[in-house]
């Protein structure tokens, strides 16, 4: 979104006839979405939560909840919907987001009611590979690297041709007073 600004202002102001409709809602969620990895980031905090409330459970007079008592069982829960939420915010940091989420996951089979009994930590291992999976359409890639390739390029250029007209320039001043190179 912010680029679209900054290319708006570079571009100088849109009249207004020329300024196309807004996309809906519907529109920007969508691309939204795209740009980041949702499901990865949704499976990790919704087997944060089920892992939350599955440490909670009451079975009649039975209490289940394995290690600290209560620490672990809330701590683990909160940091999978925290990890959740940072890869939808922050996509540039998904790797280490989806690795530590993976980690904290495989941990809670240990540390929470045998990982959510087992469904929390399915939820939060396959959001968490999602994650690391995940990559940038090509498209955006492709437009942000070829702006770069072309400005190398053209210094590249611009070098080449310096060189190649200080060569030329060389040549013919030696040849001009007589000697050969």
């Amino acid at each position: 979104m912010l680029l679209i600004v900054a290319r708006a202002h570079a571009n100088g102001p849109i009249p207004a006839a020329d300024e196309p409709a807004a996309p809906g809602g519907r529109a920007r969620f969508r691309a939204w979405r795209r740009s980041r990895p949702f499901v990865g980031g949704l499976l990790t905090a919704l087997g944060g939560v089920e892992m939350f409330f599955s440490g909670q459970l009451d079975i009649g007079k039975i209490h289940v909840q394995l290690g600290i008592e209560g620490l672990q069982a809330t701590i683990i829960p909160i940091l999978l919907v925290l990890l959740g939420i940072l890869v939808l915010a922050m996509p540039a940091h998904r790797i280490f987001y989806g690795v530590i989420a993976l980690a904290v996951a495989v941990y809670s089979l240990v540390g929470v009611n045998l990982g959510g009994f087992f469904i929390g930590m399915l939820l939060s291992s396959i959001g968490g590979i999602l994650t690391v999976a995940w990559m940038p359409k090509k498209a955006d890639v492709d437009a942000a690297g070829t702006e770069t390739a072309d400005a190398e390029a053209a210094e590249t250029d611009a070098a080449t041709d310096a060189v190649a007209d200080a060569t030329d320039t060389a040549a013919q001043h030696n040849t001009v007073e007589g000697t050969t190179a």
